[in-house]
């Protein structure tokens, strides 16, 4: 079974930081693309960051210059550095990987449970 557990999250004033993390464990063979994705009250959930195993990043447009997005390949952990945060970032963000677990051939999709975010003096 694999699972992602994320840690970070909270409340920050305009203009500060926080880092997120987000774990994978279980039977796990191979992890993929893994990424961030975050949404809004009444807001559809979008994709904030996300990094391929060899590290290419890619970024929405609205985070470019004030977040950054690493990886652990041995620890199975990505990670998003948000500064600058501002009070429109108040959202909740969750984690998504692509997995191929040591049960299968293909890589299955999976999600973390969230955590909330807000920005807001």
């Amino acid at each position: 079974q694999v699972q992602l557990v994320e840690f970070g999250g909270g409340l920050v004033q305009p203009g500060g930081s926080l880092r997120l993390s987000c774990a994978a464990s279980g039977s796990i063979r191979s992890v993929n693309t893994m990424a961030w994705y975050r949404q809004a009250p009444g807001e559809q959930r979008e994709l904030v960051a996300a990094i391929t195993p060899d590290g290419g990043p890619n970024f929405a447009d609205s985070v470019k210059g004030r977040f950054t997005i690493s990886r652990d390949n041995a620890k199975n952990t990505v990670y998003l550095q948000m500064n600058s945060l501002k009070p429109e970032d108040t959202a909740v963000y969750t984690c998504y990987a692509r997995i191929v677990s040591r049960w299968r051939i293909y890589e299955d999709t999976y999600w973390g449970q969230g955590t909330q975010v807000t920005v807001s003096s």
